[in-house]
């Protein structure tokens, strides 16, 4: 299959008061049509930098990317200028933010995020756009689109925003989503929901999916293949069949580890959830 997305050798570093810091050293991995990648490491992995990278959205200074490349649909993205991604972005490549309440502008209604998107990269009349939007909204299971169409960010509930910016970053059909922690801060229920419309749309629009996450369950349910990050670093790949059943770095066997599992005993599952609540809890101080 020929990969729509390639990643090569990628390194990005950031200039501090304290000196030069890589973020991201030597990455390389690959993305196929209509595949759902997923990339996987705790906190500080360089997961979000590489995709920002990808989409040209972190600034340099301070950032610089080092050496590598990076190949969407036989174009070489990091030669590109700011007005040449601004063509791509939304239209090519869309984008899931990690917070929707930030990403999405809390001055304007919903509908019209949507309609800016489409009368920009499909030249549409606002006739049009205003229709294609509320296709769109439907799409993703939002109910009352029409009403809502009219409603500002913070009038929709956690998951409508998240489903709101999914309809944003499909609304001109990209053939690459990239999802930054889509399901962060939703409860069980809302990410299944999310993760449902993700795999549907994907089926509908044959969309390849590359989606950021530390969590596991998510991975399991939605991916064909896995990188795993650590420090910056791709310290493992493979389907995501080989990675749960026969995962080979040390790192990979301790994030799976660090799963509660329902062939354990409840006590010891228990325990797990304690350590890894307080490791989550170090990790921030």
């Amino acid at each position: 299959m020929e990969p729509i997305l390639t990643v090569k050798d990628l390194s990005v570093s950031f200039s501090t008061r304290s000196g030069e810091f890589d973020a991201v050293k030597h990455v390389s991995f690959e993305l196929g049509k209509g595949e759902t990648l997923g990339i996987v490491g705790e906190s500080g992995s360089g997961k979000s930098v590489t995709a920002q990278t990808i989409m040209k959205l972190i600034p340099s200074p301070p950032s610089k990317v080092k050496s590598g490349e990076i190949t969407f649909h036989g174009q070489d993205l990091l030669n590109k200028t700011d007005k040449q991604m601004e063509a791509i972005r939304g239209k090519d490549i869309g984008m899931i933010f990690q917070d929707p309440m930030t990403s999405l502008n809390p001055t304007i209604k919903v509908g019209k995020q949507i309609t800016e998107v489409l009368r920009k990269h499909q030249n549409m009349s606002k006739q049009a756009a205003n229709k294609a939007a509320l296709e769109m909204l439907e799409l993703v299971g939002i109910k009352n689109a029409a009403i809502r169409m009219n409603h500002y960010p913070h009038q929709f509930s956690g998951g409508m925003r998240q489903r709101a910016m999914i309809a944003i970053a499909l609304a001109c059909r990209p053939s690459l989503l990239i999802a930054d922690e889509p399901t962060t801060a939703l409860d069980v229920t809302i990410q299944a929901q999310i993760l449902d419309v993700m795999k549907d749309m994907q089926q509908k629009l044959g969309t390849s999916i590359m989606l950021i996450t530390h969590d596991l369950g998510v991975v399991a349910g939605m991916c064909d293949r896995v990188v795993v990050m650590k420090e910056g670093e791709v310290v493992e790949t493979g389907t995501t069949a080989e990675i749960f059943s026969n995962p080979q770095h040390p790192y990979t066997i301790k994030l799976l580890n660090a799963l509660p599992r329902l062939d354990e005993p409840k006590r010891k599952n228990q325990l797990r959830l304690v350590l890894s609540k307080a490791a989550i809890s170090l990790w921030y101080k």
